[in-house]
Order: structure tokens, then sequence, then C-alpha cells
């Protein structure tokens, strides 16, 4: 999955909104305010241009997926507990990304006040929210 590819997952997602809080260079996708992923470039293994992708994860996945994946790293300027960086170099596989992001998205939207998890559960259900 590429750049594109992600931005496109993950702005599909309910009420995913983008923004900047970190300049032009630093995309973050939020629900309900919250940040679930931050998409930027950056060097990678002597290549420059790579995408790189933080998202949010549960700390047993986390430590599971960076097993797995050499291209999966403890979250850049993040939480290393509670976040990975997952690098766009092509060794994961698009549906493995996809799937962290919903997971991220998941997790966040969990994570939100009853109030408004409940309304976005109503207004899209829960098989929608939480993949």
């Amino acid at each position: 999955m590429d750049y594109s590819a992600v931005r496109e997952h993950a702005l599909g997602l309910p009420e995913t909104r983008e923004d900047f809080p970190f300049g032009p260079e630093a995309r973050v996708f939020k629900v309900a305010n919250k940040m679930f992923g931050l998409l930027s470039f950056t060097e990678w293994n002597g290549h420059t241009g790579v995408g790189r992708l933080n998202l949010k994860c549960n700390p047993t996945e986390a430590l599971m997926l960076r097993d797995l994946f050499a291209a999966v790293i403890p979250g850049y300027h993040m939480n290393k507990t509670h976040w990975n960086s997952v690098m766009l170099d092509g060794t994961v596989p698009a549906p493995e990304i996809a799937r962290m992001i919903d997971r991220s998205y998941g997790l966040v939207v969990k994570s939100l006040p009853r109030a408004t998890r409940r309304g976005m559960e109503l207004r899209w259900g829960e098989a929608a929210l939480y993949r």
C-alpha cells in the first residue's frame, strides 16, 4: 500500500478528517478530533521519500507486528508502547496495512466519551467503526 492508498483508506473511515497541526509535510487523520494516524515521508534503508505511517496499537499486538515485519518499528515521536510506525516500503502487505489502520481507528473510537461514541455507533453501526 502506497502513500496515496493509505490516505484514501484512512479518509474513507466514518467521520475521519485530515489535519496538518505539524506543518504541511505531516498529514494527521482524526476522528472526533482525536488522532489515529500520521502520514509523512522519511528516509528508510538508504531511500528517501518513503512513506511513514504512525498508528495507534494495542501494546501486545504492537510488539507482535514489530516481530513479524522489519518495516514496523516503534512509533516515531510517539509513545512507543501504544504506537507503531509502518514504513511504506512495499514489504508489509496492503491488506495488513489496511487492517492496522482500521484497528487504530477502532481503538480511538472506543476511547471517545460515551455520548460521542454512542452517537457514532447509531449513525454508522458498530461493524463500520470496529472492523
